[in-house]
This record gives structure tokens, sequence and C-alpha cells, in this order.
């Protein structure tokens, strides 16, 4: 388990809008612990290396509560829908060995077969996996795939002691060709089309005009 996700947690003991606040404005976040029948613990993490962390899915952190270490895999990260900001995080208790069930990234490697796409059906799996050794994403190679290519879950490699939660028969990559759009082109041809034969239609009554016109001065 990589150091880098040890984290110092203050023990939170004011509740509310009002204290989140003022926890946020100190450039902190609120985040509440629970799970394995424990009752829930309020603390407070450092803002700057929370949100640092935060960058990759599923992480697990190892929190330094008052001298007690505890493993908590983030759960939930409520942000602020402007801003961005994180305004509060859910954690569960987990420990070193147990397995969890988490949904990981599917990356795309490679470029499908030339004037094809490879298009994401599901942009994640569902794996069971141990709670320290969570893959950040499964990679999936696209490389020379041709039109119809279907890539089903149960054909993703993935990491060793990782467990495939999503029905296998899932398609993950579907590979295609794209279809131009001709509906706009065609609009505007039949468009086109009419306008030009109302202005020959109109040009044709002009001219009939003037030739009765010239008609009936020569009658005169």
């Amino acid at each position: 388990m990589s150091e880098n996700t040890h984290l110092s947690a203050e023990v939170r003991t004011s509740f509310g809008k009002g204290a989140a606040r003022k926890i946020r404005a100190t450039n902190k976040i609120p985040a509440v612990i629970y799970g394995h029948g424990t009752e829930p613990r309020h603390v407070t993490l450092p803002g700057h290396e929370t949100a640092l962390l935060l960058r990759k899915k599923n992480v697990v952190l190892t929190l330094d509560i008052a001298g007690d270490e505890q493993l908590a895999l983030v759960k939930d990260v409520q942000k602020d829908p402007v801003r961005q900001l994180i305004e509060h995080i859910d954690l569960v208790v987990v420990r070193k060995g147990e397995k969890v069930v988490v949904d990981v990234p599917v990356h795309l490697e490679g470029e499908s077969f030339s004037g094809t796409i490879a298009m994401l059906e599901h942009t994640t799996v569902s794996v069971e996996a141990e709670a320290t050794h969570i893959p950040e994403n499964i990679v999936v190679s696209i490389e020379g795939a041709e039109e119809g290519t279907q890539i089903h879950a149960g054909q993703l490699e993935l990491p060793k002691g990782t467990t495939l939660v999503t029905d296998p028969e899932a398609i993950v990559v579907v590979v295609t060709v794209p279809q131009l759009d001709t509906t706009s082109d065609a609009d505007g041809s039949a468009e086109a089309a009419d306008e030009a034969a109302e202005g020959s239609a109109e040009a044709e009554g002009d001219a009939a005009e003037a030739a009765e016109g010239e008609s009936a001065e020569t009658a005169e």
C-alpha cells in the first residue's frame, strides 16, 4: 500500500451546516467513517492533501486518528455543484485482506482499424478485489479492432486476485464505422430545389405578363 495515502485526521465534535462551513473555511474537509458494526466517527481531513488523493478512484486511505490507525475506503464524495469544491466525504472501514466490491473505470488502449471508432457501452465494471489492492482501471486493447467487434465483460483481463461481478455477457466495447449525417444536406438540397422551382415559375409568370402587355400595345 502506497505511503502517500496516509492522512492525519482530527476528531470532530461540532456538527451542522454552520460547523461544516467553518471547517471548509480553514481548508479542511468534514468526513464520516462507518462500517463493520462500529459507531460512525466524525473527523476532519486536510483539504489539499485529501483532494490530491481523491484524483484516484476507489482510493483507500490510512487515517491516523489520535494515534489510532484506520484503513478506510472512499465511498462517496459530495461536491459543490458550481465550484466543484469537496464539501463532505463518506468513508467505509476496511481491513487488510478484506474483499470489497467496487466500480472500476475501463480504459481503452490502442487504435481500432482505420475509419472505425471504438465506443464504450460501459465506462466502468464492477469487480471484487482486496481492499488494499483495488485496480486503478481495467485496460482494454482495441488495437486493430475491425468494424463489428464487440468486447464483453467476460473477455476483460483482470489483475490477479480480482473477480468480475458485472454480467460476463455485458457488452463493454463496440467498434463501428461513423455514420455520416446526410439529413441536413438532403433537406438543404430539397429546399434549394423548391426555391429554384418557385423562382422559375415566377420568371415564367413575369415573361407571360410582359408578352401580354406587348400584344395589347400592338393591338392598340
